[in-house]
């Protein structure tokens, strides 16, 4: 009697065999973050014992557990370097240090927050960004697939979706950031306060474009509130400026600049559309 399922288990039978990396890989990706923010800040972790050797056993986890993951790829990722688990550990303290500079940033920019420890235990911003800089780290190590495993996880989490190639300085501020969206290429200086909804993005999605600066470039001390949208890759956002809600932005202005949207109510005629990018700049 012929199977009526035949094809289909051929079929998958075949996909399983070319695709078949291991189901841990997945599930590695949010336990190993969980690892570094429990050792880089006692809020995290699991159990907490303060003394060195416990320190050093828990960075000994952290190294051990990259190498496990590593070697969960490498038969899909083969070509990778074998020092790139030392090499991550030894970027640690310096994100932690800057990690210790945005949730300060956090706590001086936001009046409802009481103390540093409530934005790294409660505020998604932080979170997302720590995550960010723990990916960062690893993908400009070369480090395959994880950093992209990791920044999905932060999405999922937070609504902050993040691309771990992004270029993100110091005393960065992410306030709420349901719905934020920060693209490959995106460039942003140091005090940069991002809220809910903006979009950093491209103007052409293109394949060919892959390996082009796609993404706009915010500089130092720009303020982009929530909703803003801002496109392209030639697009920069001059020093101190301040993006106002719901703009939308495809040219480049100049430091100290305001952009808003013109707020104004008048009669429709007929089926008279609105200029959807009526701006002041």
């Amino acid at each position: 009697m012929d199977d009526p399922n035949a094809r289909l288990v051929a079929t998958l039978l075949e996909a399983r065999q070319r695709h078949c990396f291991p189901p841990d890989v997945r599930k590695a990706a949010p336990e190993f973050v969980a690892q570094v923010l429990g050792l880089l800040f006692p809020h995290f972790a699991e159990r907490l014992e303060c003394n060195a050797a416990a320190v050093r056993r828990d960075v000994t986890a952290v190294e051990a557990s990259l190498q496990r993951i590593q070697g969960l790829l490498a038969p899909h990722y083969p070509v990778t370097d074998a020092g790139m688990s030392s090499r991550f550990m030894a970027k640690l303290p310096d994100l932690y240090e800057w990690l210790q500079q945005d949730a300060r940033a956090i706590f001086e920019a936001d009046p409802a927050a009481r103390s540093v420890d409530e934005v790294v235990l409660t505020y998604p911003g932080f979170y997302a960004i720590a995550i960010f800089r723990v990916a960062n780290a690893l993908h400009r190590l070369n480090f395959p697939l994880l950093p992209r495993l990791l920044t999905e996880y932060a999405h999922q989490r937070t609504g902050v979706d993040i691309h771990p190639g992004a270029t993100i300085g110091r005393r960065f501020v992410i306030d709420h950031g349901t719905g934020l969206v920060v693209g490959e290429t995106t460039v942003i200086g140091d005090n940069v306060k991002l809220y809910q909804g903006v979009t950093l993005g491209a103007l052409m999605v293109e394949k060919a474009l892959a390996d082009k600066k796609r993404h706009p470039t915010i500089e130092d001390d720009v303020v982009v509130y929530a909703n803003a949208t801002i496109l392209g890759g030639g697009t920069v956002v001059g020093r101190g400026s301040i993006i106002a809600g719901n703009a939308w932005l495809t040219q480049s202005v100049p430091a100290q600049s305001v952009v808003t949207r013109r707020s104004e109510v008048r009669a429709r005629h007929g089926d008279e559309g609105l200029d959807v990018l009526d701006y002041q700049i």
